[in-house]
């Protein structure tokens, strides 16, 4: 069965509805998360009442950090989550309605395997908090070697950096560009990024996420209109450079 693998859409509800048209173009009814649903963007609630559905959805950081403390947050990141619990505990809205967004939240698991698959949002190693860098492979290859050595599945698909691309032991990065889009599992292991849907940070505004289709790994761009975003941003007190880093990608 195909199925989509998305991350790090925080809260860019433009950004999610782009992405989910596209998943529903192409005829994939299976959906997986890799958290950081909310976090930085203006659309916490409506971000997380579209996501409930989806067959797998993995705790981000953002996640973390809004049901118990913000840890290694910076002070905008720390700001967003604050005001984005006040969105979710909203007392304008029903209180079952604000009940299911927290259930939501409290189901989310850290992990998920399934046959030769392994999924998390940040490391195989530490799935929630832990970054995989891409200038981790020329600094710190014992880093590369030690997170291969923590899990057994093939392939893992993580997100968190919002960098997509593929990560294979000698230690090695390539982006998709310099793969074609595509990636075949099982010739080596790899530790596959998936980008972000809703912040990407690898100079390209659009929304990345990947198809999983037998052994074949398909990197996915979407456009969207960043300017929306921008504008719902200015309706609420988040800090500007969350909005304007949408424009550049970064």
């Amino acid at each position: 069965m195909r199925t989509a693998i998305i991350s790090d859409i925080h809260a860019n509800l433009p950004a999610l509805e782009a992405v989910l048209a596209d998943i529903e173009v192409r005829g994939i009814e299976r959906i997986f998360c890799l958290g950081d649903v909310i976090g930085y963007g203006p659309e916490p609630r409506e971000c997380l009442q579209m996501c409930a559905s989806f067959e797998v959805n993995l705790m981000g950081n953002h996640e973390e950090a809004v049901l118990f403390d913000p840890v290694g947050f910076n002070p905008r990141a720390k700001a967003a989550v604050e005001w984005t619990k006040q969105q979710l505990m909203n007392a304008d809205c029903p209180r079952e309605e604000n009940a299911v967004l927290w259930k939501t939240l409290d189901s989310m698991k850290k992990t998920h395997e399934e046959e030769d698959v392994f999924l998390a949002h940040g490391t195989p190693r530490d799935p929630i908090r832990e970054y995989l860098f891409v200038h981790d492979c020329e600094e710190d290859p014992t880093k590369l070697e030690e997170l291969f050595d923590s899990f057994t599945a093939s392939t893992a698909f993580v997100g968190h950096t919002h960098i997509a691309g593929v990560f294979t032991p000698e230690p090695r990065f390539q982006n998709p560009d310099e793969i074609g889009g595509r990636f075949q599992m099982g010739k080596a292991r790899a530790i596959v990024n998936v980008g972000s849907v809703g912040q990407p940070r690898d100079g390209d505004p659009r929304s990345s996420y990947v198809v999983l289709d037998g052994d074949q790994v398909e990197f996915c761009r979407v456009e969207y209109s960043v300017e929306e975003t921008v504008r719902r941003f200015r309706r609420t007190p988040l800090p500007e450079n969350l909005a304007l880093r949408l424009v550049e990608g970064r």
